[in-house]
């Protein structure tokens, strides 16, 4: 089933919930203290270089208040636009499937018990942070709420994911939405485009790769470079070419038309704090970057999927 409208030619995540639940559906991002283990040594050490200290998690709660706590400060601020709404819980910062069962199981339950708006748990994680005694618990969470399972790829590309230091390879990646869909949790793909190492055509590839696997929804970000984070000192020592705002409209544009046209769209571009951004200063303008995709789509008169290629 597709979503599209006129006005958006593509399956938006809020056309999508609407849909589904009668009414707005929006996440609350909390912040559940985790790490990463390509921080630790485990996978690696550093981090993703493009990623913040809050690990990607700069809009979360703040870790130091009680899940309830954070909850209730997101939602008080959400409800002076929506007064009628659902909730997705929504672990953001860093790794959230990294520690033991115990402890997941426990933030989980916690997670879904905030409020009775809520009516599904969404949880960000990498691939190397999975392993059979996660995956079963998950799937006692699919049977119970509407959970989603996001990703981390970023990339399908070798060289990119070792300029990045991602700290781990594609078949990580694409063997953790194996083993998420064969208990049929739904999986969100995070990819970036931007990164110095990549032509358009390597971003298109990780598209046509997406295609090929059993996922649900994608999030398409832009690179954004920050203060404090190994890719922003890089950036500060040497600046390299960035995307101006026309091609990343253009890219992301021609994305959207390869995409298979049954994926949930649920980002178009990102978010990064004003005060640590050091490029690109176009994308604060968040909402022109939408609508310059929505615009030049409908100039195109094309759509989501309508230069989708089957992979069988």
């Amino acid at each position: 089933m597709n979503y599209r409208t006129a006005e958006k030619p593509y399956n938006t995540l809020n056309a999508y919930y609407r849909h589904t639940y009668g009414k707005k559906v929006f996440k609350v991002s909390l912040n559940g203290d985790f790490t990463c283990p390509n921080k630790d040594g485990t996978s690696g050490v550093g981090g993703c270089t493009f990623c913040s200290q809050s690990g990607s998690g700069d809009f979360a709660g703040d870790k130091k208040l009680p899940l309830a706590q954070q909850f209730q400060t997101i939602k008080a601020m959400m409800h002076q636009k929506w007064d009628d709404a659902y909730y997705i819980a929504y672990f953001q910062a860093n790794t959230n499937t990294y520690a033991d069962v115990t402890r997941l199981k426990t933030l989980y339950d916690e997670a879904l018990s905030l409020d009775s708006n809520i009516v599904g748990l969404s949880i960000a994680t990498r691939c190397d942070a999975l392993d059979d005694t996660i995956y079963d618990l998950l799937e006692t969470y699919h049977n119970q709420t509407d959970l989603i399972v996001e990703l981390g790829l970023q990339s399908i590309h070798d060289k990119t994911a070792e300029y990045i230091n991602r700290g781990h390879d594609l078949d990580c990646f694409t063997k953790a939405v194996t083993e998420l869909r064969k208990r049929g949790i739904a999986v969100v793909v995070h990819i970036i485009n931007g990164f110095k190492t990549e032509t358009k055509e390597d971003m298109l590839q990780t598209i046509d790769y997406i295609n090929t696997l059993d996922v649900q929804g994608i999030k398409i970000h832009l690179l954004h470079i920050m203060k404090h984070t190994a890719m922003g000192r890089e950036y500060q020592r040497n600046p390299f070419p960035i995307l101006s705002r026309e091609a990343y409209v253009d890219i992301v544009c021609d994305q959207i038309e390869r995409l298979h046209p049954d994926i949930i769209i649920h980002r178009l571009t990102g978010d990064s704090p004003k005060d640590v951004l050091l490029a690109p200063l176009w994308s604060l303008k968040k909402f022109v970057v939408m609508n310059e995709i929505d615009k030049e789509l409908r100039h195109r008169g094309t759509y989501q999927g309508i230069y989708y290629k089957d992979p069988n």
